[in-house]
């Protein structure tokens, strides 16, 4: 079969060591000649690995597309002067039975010298970090409905229907009285005054729909969601009042009651000593979304 890259090598990569086979015209030209090595996954050894091929003359590399282990060598390898392929590891599959590490790579460095492998699109540094970006945000988007959806079915669990007035039971309203409710109150009527803006014309209908049966059970399953902060609003690791997230809720005292207000919405406060309980917010602001 005809030779169509003269230096080419194939790289077999694992999460702990790559094994790299480079692929030459022997000395006067006749037949081809093969120098198989293993270097280890760190960044140095990547290096000297890239520097072999840089002796050695090596123009084209291919590699499979293993996991997210092959990105520490391509980043590597994309600085220096070598074309590239990321390769599906579908499309390059040896004969059963006779697979090994070493093997792969020296199937992938004669695939490449014959022309027979096609690259996967790897798009440039500027758009991997957008697309990094980017799906991170969906994830967080997911885990963010996720939890929406748990909390209000432990509020259904819990014959609280406050989803069906408040459009948005994570809003400013609905944190605020997740907060009272987790804190330890149960009054209806004092739970429906926590609401705020228009949802204060369907205080009727809050009190209604803030009657059930909401445990401590409840308001530990739902604590352990509310009270940890979103990304953007959490406190710095030198907050005085912070806790931890999940304690379980500490019953309110009639005083504590008492003093609940609209603003800024802080629930009861837990006894002096007792160390548990939901944290709160330091101002009006962290209560929102």
């Amino acid at each position: 079969m005809e030779v169509l890259v003269e230096c080419c090598a194939g790289i077999d990569i694992g999460k702990d060591e790559v094994v790299a086979c480079v692929r030459t015209p022997r000395p006067g030209g006749r037949g081809r000649r093969k120098q198989t090595r293993t270097f280890s996954s760190f960044t140095g050894s990547l290096e000297v690995m890239a520097d072999w091929f840089t002796a050695e003359g090596v123009t084209e590399i291919a590699m499979e597309a293993t996991g997210s282990y092959w990105k520490p060598v391509w980043y590597v390898l994309e600085d220096r002067a070598f074309a590239v392929k990321l390769v599906n590891a579908h499309h390059v599959k040896i004969l059963p039975g006779r697979k090994s590490d070493v093997l792969d790579a020296e199937w992938l460095a004669e695939l490449l010298e014959h022309g027979l492998l096609r690259g996967s699109f790897v798009p440039p540094p500027a758009i991997r970090q957008l697309r990094d970006l980017t799906r991170y945000r969906k994830r967080l988007i997911q885990a963010h409905t996720s939890e929406c959806q748990r909390i209000q079915k432990t509020l259904e669990d819990a014959g609280i229907k406050l989803d069906s007035v408040a459009s948005d039971v994570l809003g400013v309203s609905g944190r605020a009285m997740l907060a009272a409710l987790v804190a330890g109150e149960r009054d209806p009527d004092v739970l429906a005054e926590l609401a705020k803006g228009r949802l204060r014309r369907k205080i009727p209908a809050l009190r209604q729909a803030l009657r059930g049966r909401f445990t401590d059970h409840h308001a530990l399953r739902s604590g352990c969601a509310w009270t940890t902060p979103p990304i953007s609003k959490r406190r710095s690791p030198d907050s005085t009042n912070a806790s931890t997230p999940c304690s379980p809720p500490t019953p309110a005292r009639p005083q504590d009651t008492m003093s609940l207000s609209p603003t800024p919405v802080t629930g009861s406060t837990p006894s002096p000593g007792s160390g548990n309980g939901p944290p709160r917010p330091s101002s009006p602001r962290s209560a929102s979304i």
